[in-house]
């Protein structure tokens, strides 16, 4: 197992900001270890591919806890995204034994696509709420209402 540290790990209190940085984070890992073991000119030396198999397995186990939370009847997110997402769940999982199987750099680099792309609509989502927040805050200043408390921004250049 890796004992890599993580990087600008965010502060708590918006699940979809850690949601997108830990997405962010395991295609970092992912494409870090298909780059070493790539070096290595091949990955079927046990040292070279051992940090691949770790990278991809903890993509894995992250995509398990999304499922898992995606089944929970308390789960605030609508049931028609939750289905899309669910399904997204099961072609990660069954995509991610392939890539294991294989070690075939162009498939795994399949989970470092989707981990991208879904923390980057994670974060454009963050982005608009806190757009609209401000916006309100302008406008309630400007009428004399109080100010609602600013949850802060957000780096998106994860």
């Amino acid at each position: 197992m890796s004992t890599q540290t993580y990087s600008s790990i965010p502060a708590a209190g918006s699940p979809s900001h850690s949601e997108a940085w830990a997405l962010t984070e395991a295609a970092r890992r992912i494409a870090m270890a298909i780059e070493r073991a790539a070096a290595a000119e091949e990955l079927q030396i046990p040292a070279a591919n051992r940090e691949l198999r770790d990278a991809i397995r903890l993509n894995w186990r992250l995509w398990t806890i999304f499922q898992a939370e995606l089944t929970l009847e308390t789960n605030p997110v609508p049931m028609d995204l939750r289905q899309n997402m669910l399904t997204l769940c099961q072609f990660v999982d069954n995509h991610t034994i392939i890539c294991l199987r294989d070690l075939e750099p162009n498939q795994i680099k399949t989970l470092i696509d989707i981990n991208r792309n879904i923390a980057q609509g994670l974060l454009e989502g963050l982005n608009r709420v806190l757009d609209n927040e401000a916006k309100q805050a302008q406008s309630n200043a400007q009428s004399g209402n109080a100010a609602p408390v600013s949850r802060g921004s957000l780096n998106t250049n994860a």
